[in-house]
């Protein structure tokens, strides 16, 4: 900002007095502004809304509304609220210099007056306000960009969420193939390795924490290195768990072939295309899958799995990918009963399938657990949302599934839940697939 662009700016003096007005007009017009000139405050309100000054002059002792008032009424009005006000006055006592600057002036010249002084403390709140006025527009500007840089950083973000739900489920699928042809081809040697070295595993074991427990009797004050050691690996835990874990694979190891031809149902690896299957085939075999998590265990009683089947013709589906939306919202279910055994309610899931229509199922999976508030519904299809600790879920299962349904199969995923009242999912597809879809789903969030 230079001395030429504040000598252009238009100037309002408001002075009842005709003597004070020719003075301050003439000389400020000689420096270069452009005057205005109104002699009460009606006229000077009149004319700040018909053509706002870059500053105003006010004298206070008028005919009229005073100086204050006119003031006040400039500063209660956004548009002009920013135009700054300089006091005029005879009135010396400090009680009406601070009256004036209290409603809003930003300065006050007693009279008489000094022309240079005039033009001095004009020239200064000119610099002051354009100033101010330079400021707010960068302001503004600056809040602009930053909406529109959170924009692209929101937007990216999507980008990578999408990007590693596909990377995920793309993870997942080929992770269970190779899983499940592996054990088809080699069954009978892992069977028999396991079976013939769970009793030393045990044995083994059992020697392992005799001579821990001694090494603790022996040396109950372990150094700082260890015992920081020990809190790492949850030591009590292990000692506690190790048993319990080769107890579970002994008995794991009985039921191998059993689940192995359940999982080989369940993952289709040699039906990864699109074609027509019984969908209740893939639910029991999901089921059949979640038997240990299912049953009945010291901290609560077996959940109870009710079915109601429709009657439905084959669905047209990549069979692998829906028996993993079977599994992710059926182990939802399953957890959403385990944090809920406390309550008193019956650990219940019922599965219902039905026709909507001549071309669309429906699947329902509800659970009597303790449901969800309207907060964390509208978020669950949301990729790494979790309401789980740390470590337990990663908020990955149902953003894949909700893909899996809505892109894969050009169908619909649901979710109905409220406080104290159960969750329920609906999923909704079509019987034949009229348009088919590429291999890569395209992830959306509910």
């Amino acid at each position: 900002m230079n001395l030429e662009s504040l000598n252009s700016s238009v100037i309002l003096i408001v002075d009842d007095n005709p003597a004070n007005l020719d003075v301050l007009s003439d000389f400020l017009d000689s420096a270069g502004f452009e005057v205005l000139v109104a002699q009460d405050g009606e006229s000077a309100l009149d004319k700040v809304y018909y053509a706002p000054p870059d500053l105003i002059l006010l004298d206070i002792m008028m005919p009229g509304i005073d100086g204050f008032e006119t003031c006040k009424r400039l500063k209660s009005d956004p548009k002009t609220i920013d135009i700054p006000v300089i006091f005029t006055s005879a009135l010396a006592d400090t009680v009406d210099k601070v009256k004036g600057l209290s409603i809003g002036a930003v300065d006050y010249i007693t009279k008489p007056f000094q022309q240079e002084e005039v033009l001095a403390r004009v020239r200064l709140h000119l610099k002051l306000h354009f100033l101010t006025q330079q400021l707010a527009q960068q302001n503004v500007l600056l809040e602009e960009r930053v909406r529109e840089r959170t924009a692209e950083l929101n937007q990216a973000l999507e980008d990578l969420q999408k990007a590693q739900v596909q990377l995920v489920q793309s993870e997942k699928m080929s992770s269970l193939g190779q899983l499940v042809a592996g054990v088809a081809h080699e069954i009978n040697n892992p069977v028999n390795f396991i079976f013939g070295n769970l009793v030393h595993a045990n044995e083994y074991t059992q020697n392992i924490l005799d001579i821990l427990q001694l090494y603790q009797d022996k040396y109950p004050d372990p150094g700082a290195e260890i015992q920081d050691t020990i809190e790492d690996f949850e030591l009590d835990f292990l000692v506690e768990d190790l048993p319990k874990l080769l107890q579970s694979m002994q008995v794991g190891a009985e039921r191998i072939r059993e689940i192995v031809l359940s999982l080989r149902k369940f993952s289709r690896i040699d039906e990864a295309e699109l074609k027509p299957v019984e969908i209740h085939d893939g639910i029991d075999t999901t089921l059949m899958i979640l038997h240990n998590r299912i049953k009945a265990k010291s901290s609560r009683p077996e959940i109870e799995i009710v079915k109601h089947y429709g009657n439905l013709p084959e669905v047209e589906c990549y069979s692998g990918q829906l028996n993993q939306v079977f599994m992710n919202l059926l182990s939802n279910a399953i957890d959403a009963l385990e944090d809920d055994r406390d309550s008193g309610r019956p650990g219940r899931i019922v599965v219902q399938t039905s026709c909507i229509g001549d071309n669309q199922i429906e699947i329902s999976i509800s659970d009597t657990g303790m449901g969800m508030e309207e907060s964390v519904r509208s978020q669950i299809f949301n990729p790494f949302f979790t309401t789980k600790p740390i470590g337990k879920g990663t908020g990955m299962g149902l953003a894949i599934s909700y893909s899996i349904v809505a892109d894969k199969h050009n169908g619909s995923l649901e979710c109905r839940s409220q406080p104290g009242q159960g969750t329920e999912f609906v999923m909704r597809i079509p019987i034949r697939q009229n348009v088919r879809t590429s291999n890569s789903p395209q992830v959306q969030t509910a």
